[in-house]
């Protein structure tokens, strides 16, 4: 079969790659398509990356064959599958931290959606795999890992109904985290420097303003003076620290969706502890959170309308890759 082959930092080729067969409780599926996450670009152009590898974890697919003792999906199917998978019994596990668990990681689709078939593992196929009833696309059904993501974002940031969220950077990521934030109750306030971002994110809910004043002026209004409550980083890294500490409540939450440019966070100290503000992170879901996706994108209480803005071969997602690294794209779709 066909795949879109990492060879090194910034290397892409369509190669032939070993044809996955399904063992017991597994799934063999063609994929019909595969969204490209900032993620893959991360590791794609990292030079701590192993080559040979094919990336891709947003994948839509037909089931194509049933490994034995697999009774929920069966040939024909449509089926939207997600990369990993924790133990469920560990420490990091018990404690709500799945995301850590030592075997998280380990528990990977085989190859990556960046290829024609691939090979779902057992633990997978029970956890982290949902058919697609008939009036789900397949490229809604490929926003569900990346929106589990993001709903566990929100939990992990705190966010309650009645309170006010700024969200910086309003990609597709930052798009179903305005629309994660409204379904928990919470005010959405957005931030970015492109203009049909900003467009994007008024469509997903958000209150966004074309210049800082403006955004200053609705978010002090909306919250009696106090600022935001909870700040959500897409994009941008370290450097924006102290812009976003300056629209923050006292007491206040700053959340790393995403890492970025900079070593060290330029934040003193003092106004942490003065302040007594929060950083955290969110590194990936769970499957709590990837069926409440589903469900949401099933029944459209989230919509993906217009965030995918490329369809693309196979054999071209090295420029896909290029495409949203110059923030031409919003989305990129890839098909096989």
């Amino acid at each position: 079969m066909k795949a879109a082959v990492y060879g090194g930092p910034g290397d892409l080729e369509l190669r032939d790659w070993p044809e996955p067969v399904a063992g017991a409780g597994e799934l063999l599926v063609r994929v019909r398509g595969c969204g490209l996450c900032g993620s893959d670009i991360l590791k794609i152009l990292s030079p701590d990356t192993r080559a040979p590898a094919v990336f891709g974890h947003e994948v839509v697919g037909e089931v194509i064959a049933v490994g034995a003792a697999v009774t929920r999906f069966s040939v024909g199917q449509r089926v939207v599958v997600a990369h990993h998978v924790p133990c469920f019994r560990c420490h990091y596990c018990r404690r709500g931290s799945a995301s850590m668990c030592r075997a998280f990681k380990r528990i990977n689709l085989d190859p990556g959606g960046f290829a024609e078939l691939c090979r779902v593992p057992a633990p997978n196929v029970e956890h982290a795999t949902f058919a697609l009833p008939p009036g789900m696309s397949d490229e809604t059904a490929s926003f569900v890992e990346p929106l589990a993501c993001c709903l566990r974002a929100v939990k992990r940031s705190g966010a309650v109904a009645g309170d006010a969220a700024l969200v910086i950077g309003l990609g597709s990521i930052g798009c179903l985290l305005s629309q994660a934030f409204a379904l928990a109750g919470t005010a959405v306030f957005g931030a970015d420097l492109v203009a049909g971002r900003r467009a994007l994110g008024r469509a997903a809910g958000a209150r966004v303003f074309d210049v800082d004043a403006e955004l200053d002026a609705a978010l002090s209004e909306a919250t009696e003076g106090r600022g935001a409550d909870v700040a959500m980083l897409t994009a941008g890294g370290g450097s924006l620290l102290p812009w976003v500490a300056a629209r923050l409540r006292d007491g206040g939450h700053v959340h790393y969706f995403a890492g970025g440019d900079g070593a060290a966070l330029p934040l003193p100290l003092a106004d942490l502890y003065h302040r007594e503000l929060t950083i955290s992170s969110t590194y990936s879901s769970s499957p709590t959170e990837l069926r409440e996706a589903f469900d949401a994108l099933a029944t459209g209480r989230i919509r993906v309308d217009g965030l995918i803005t490329h369809r693309l071969p196979l054999g071209e997602l090295a420029r896909g890759v290029e495409l949203m690294r110059r923030h031409e794209a919003v989305k990129v779709y890839v098909t096989p």
